[in-house]
């Protein structure tokens, strides 16, 4: 029997009890995913129901969206003041890998996950100038670098993944990557980093309420749900 050869829906196998996700949109009105405190509140109320313990709030920083650490800090208090449920909720960003980065980056103004992580991110078609110099440049400074969903780097092959391992990055897996969500090729991809033991989080990266629903129903199969960190 090969690897593939049962599927199970994610909601029924309960792939989301007790989990944290470490990487989302859910602050409301800071970037490109929840707009409103309204559907922020909905979307925790059903992390809730399927299980989740706790929730790394990862709003964008980037150039195009260039959030202050105050700014975001102010949103998340009013996100605490307004939720009342069980969620622990925590506030981190995605970086984008670009030059407001590097100033930040100089500044020490930055929002990391547990440990000093700081998740960052490229763009999906090209790298930043320099990604090696500027990881090495994170590392040197105490922080170590997370990277955010490298199965949607679509310039990334299975060689560059490796080199990245190597030099101790650490990669943070979208679960909707492998139900397909951004199309078969990073599905793929998703699959392939995950049997080879690359991942060391995951998370959601949710922009809409929806696309947790979309997940819960979705069939995946069993042998890779067990292996989602």
């Amino acid at each position: 029997m090969g690897l593939f050869n049962r599927s199970v829906k994610v909601s029924a196998y309960g792939l989301l009890e007790g989990r944290t996700d470490w990487h989302c949109h859910i602050l409301p009105g800071v970037d490109d995913g929840f707009k409103t405190m309204e559907d922020s509140l909905a979307a925790l109320s059903l992390y809730e129901k399927v299980g989740f313990k706790e929730v790394w709030l990862t709003p964008h920083v980037m150039e195009d969206i260039p959030n202050t650490t105050a700014a975001l800090r102010q949103r998340f208090t009013d996100l605490q003041v307004a939720y009342t449920g069980r969620l622990g909720l925590h506030l981190a960003s995605e970086n984008m890998m670009d030059p407001l980065f590097d100033e930040r980056l100089e500044a020490g103004d930055l929002l990391p996950l547990p440990d000093k992580r700081l998740l960052v991110e490229t763009s999906y078609f090209n790298p930043p100038y320099d990604m090696d110099g500027i990881l090495s440049r994170i590392k040197s400074k105490g922080w170590y670098p997370l990277l955010a969903h490298p199965e949607r780097y679509m310039y990334m092959d299975m060689s560059r993944y490796k080199e990245l391992k190597a030099a101790d990055i650490e990669f943070q897996l979208n679960i909707t990557s492998l139900i397909g969500a951004y199309g078969p090729e990073v599905k793929a991809k998703a699959e392939k980093l995950l049997q080879a033991g690359m991942y060391e989080y995951s998370g959601t990266d949710l922009h809409r309420l929806r696309s947790l629903e979309h997940l819960l129903e979705a069939e995946v199969h069993k042998k890779l749900l067990a292996l989602i960190p």
